[in-house]
């Protein structure tokens, strides 16, 4: 009998963060620094607006787009952050987290062919959702000399005739890169010249540290219009299983969005809409607790990879350090079997989020103060039985 499975899901590549878990998954006593979700459960006042509604019976369907009082409440949210409106009927729509609003967003404004310019590192789905929409995606690689961002002058070396879009996430996934303003309008600019949409992943966008500050792309100068912005409530209120994103963009191309979300969600989980409400309109103090305690763990895994001498690029903003792992010897991926193996520690390879990536590995700090410093302990370990451990750490172990 003849396969029936379509060539491009053939050629799709397989994530590469699901191996370590698999793996992981089958061993005892692992300290994993390898997935990429809050340690904290979502706020309590949150989950009990949601636990009401449900008692109240409200779990029908909602609205294709979400319910209004969702709607508003994103609207007013973007609007007190970042100064830019966008209209609760027309220019916003609730999805099933960022990872259906990326799809959508690629199915909508892409022709089978297209060209998208997916700047790298970068989340593994991201240009997978490229091609499941028909596209091609161009990666795009940064450097940690230019801080992991992207130059406007290293996207222009990518545009082809075929190119319709950049797709940019920052605060970033693996690197924790943070753009800077000048930095965007290189990008905004090449935007311009080329007349491309910029779909813009901000799914970090409240996790900063020390005084780097974000910069919403939409809120640019010409940029409104250019942009699909994506967002949602899993990383900065700790709401990763209630499955809530939202896009927001120019009417017309969120009325293509919204038509592909008919036929394929309906909507999003009712009571995760109401308790998204709860969370945009009285969990700022949540937010900033959690972002204290992300910056004090952040210290630590910067300063302990620096000690060990796995020289460790600063994270700016999301939960993930991204240190070299060249002074080992070992690629990534070498290095990352035989730490679990060895001292039963996940991290994730660099090189699983593109080929900028190799020679790093991925360490979310969303575990505990205390798993960080197990962590660490069991890293130190394993460089010194391989003859590789600093002096400085040597005397800490």
């Amino acid at each position: 009998m003849r396969s029936f499975i379509a060539q491009n899901v053939k050629n799709l590549r397989p994530s590469g963060i699901r191996k370590y878990f698999d793996i992981a998954a089958t061993m005892e006593d692992v300290v994993t620094l390898g997935i990429g979700e809050p340690d904290f459960a979502t706020p309590a006042h949150i989950t009990e607006q949601a636990i009401e509604s449900m008692r109240a019976g409200q779990t029908a369907y909602t609205s294709n787009s979400g319910t209004i009082e969702l709607r508003q409440a994103i609207s007013d949210y973007i609007e007190r952050l970042y100064g830019i409106y966008y209209a609760p009927d027309d220019q916003i729509l609730v999805t099933v987290g960022v990872s259906e609003a990326l799809w959508l967003a690629m199915k909508a404004i892409l022709d089978p062919g297209d060209e998208v310019l997916v700047v790298e590192p970068c989340f593994v789905a991201n240009a997978a959702a490229v091609e499941m929409a028909g596209g091609v995606a161009v990666m795009v690689p940064t450097r940690v000399e230019d801080g992991f961002q992207v130059t406007g002058e290293t996207l222009e070396r990518y545009v082809s005739p075929r190119t319709k879009a950049i797709l940019i996430s920052y605060p970033n996934n693996p690197t924790g890169a943070v753009l800077t303003r000048s930095r965007m309008l290189e990008i905004a600019a090449v935007a311009q010249k080329h007349d491309l949409v910029v779909i813009s992943d901000e799914i970090y966008e409240r996790l900063i540290y020390s005084d780097y500050q974000h910069v919403n792309f939409a809120s640019l100068p010409g940029m409104y219009e250019r942009t699909i912005l994506l967002s949602g409530m899993s990383k900065s209120f700790a709401m990763t299983g209630w499955r809530v994103g939202y896009a927001t963009a120019a009417p017309d191309i969120m009325n293509a969005m919204r038509k592909l979300h008919q036929y394929l969600i309906m909507s999003a989980p009712t009571m995760g809409q109401i308790a998204a409400v709860q969370a945009l309109t009285h969990g700022e103090d949540d937010v900033q607790m959690m972002r204290e305690n992300y910056d004090r763990r952040r210290r630590l895994i910067v300063e302990g990879f620096n000690n060990l001498g796995l020289t460790c690029f600063e994270p700016r903003g999301a939960f993930y350090a991204f240190p070299s792992i060249a002074s080992t010897g070992l690629s990534d991926e070498e290095f990352c079997e035989t730490l679990l193996h060895k001292e039963r520690v996940a991290v994730i390879p660099g090189s699983a989020f593109g080929a900028s990536g190799a020679g790093f590995i991925r360490a979310s700090y969303t575990s505990s103060y205390e798993t960080i410093e197990a962590a660490l302990e069991r890293m130190g370990r394993f460089l010194q039985r391989r003859g590789l451990l600093t002096p400085v750490a040597q005397t800490m172990l």
